[in-house]
């Protein structure tokens, strides 16, 4: 059942942000959410997480089919990485990915010997496990962000939830990032919301792509599709089509 997005409407003061939107994002699927600054798509990726919460009254969000709508971010237990990174500096690396868990309710914590092997299974599937005793600073970009997403991995996600993630990084270790994140997903098939506002990120790396404008969805579909039966103008315009 995947992600189940139903008629989500979002102001702040008199600004509407979403207006009514409805999507489904289907199981092992990474959907990209694609716009400009201010089309919404941040916010929808958002009340996704439980981040933020869509109007009293307007909308509803489903995870593999249980109604998350008013769960909060933890209890829905989707993994988030953001464009920054959002690592604990005073932290090392294995700490960084072990917070997670860590802060799990004593009921729920995993013991340290589980905890450590964790641990190093993500580190290893990031390609980063030599690195466990070193801290943020020392890493690269690239680096930092394949650890951000091993933390995020690491409470099990039932969503994964991508904020552009490769914002801050320079255009060569985006490109070498996007491959090494679309062989991950074609390795784990976890359910993936991607939000970014470059076109060849999107079409690159997406299964089917999401076009957002000033709150709505304006077209859906596979890359292919999209280039070449763009819905309304907006679409045609914003990718820069010549047909």
């Amino acid at each position: 059942m995947g992600v189940q997005i139903r008629n989500i409407t979002k102001t702040f003061n008199k600004f509407v942000a979403l207006k009514n939107v409805t999507l489904d994002v289907q199981p092992g699927e990474l959907l990209a959410l694609l716009g400009p600054s201010g089309s919404g798509k941040t916010t929808l990726l958002r009340i996704v997480a439980g981040l933020e919460f869509a109007d009293p009254g307007h909308g509803q969000i489903l995870f593999h089919g249980e109604d998350v709508t008013y769960h909060s971010a933890y209890k829905r237990r989707a993994g988030f990485v953001f464009q920054h990174y959002a690592l604990f500096q005073h932290m090392n690396i294995f700490e960084n990915v072990a917070f997670g868990l860590r802060v799990r309710p004593r009921k729920l914590r995993p013991t340290e010997d589980e905890i450590r092997d964790r641990v190093f299974t993500l580190l290893k599937r990031v390609q980063l496990e030599q690195l466990a005793k070193r801290f943020p600073s020392q890493l690269s970009g690239g680096q930092r962000q394949r650890i951000a997403l091993a933390r995020a991995l690491a409470i099990e996600p039932r969503v994964l939830l991508l904020d552009e993630p490769f914002g801050a990084l320079d255009a060569k270790v985006r490109k070498e990032l996007r491959r090494w994140l679309r062989q991950f997903h074609e390795e784990t098939h976890l359910t993936t919301l991607f939000v970014t506002h470059d076109q060849e990120e999107a079409f690159e790396l997406a299964d089917r792509v999401a076009i957002l404008s000033e709150g709505n969805i304006q077209q859906i579909g596979c890359p292919k599709e999209i280039v070449q039966h763009p819905t309304n103008t907006f679409v045609h315009d914003f990718l820069g089509l010549d047909i």
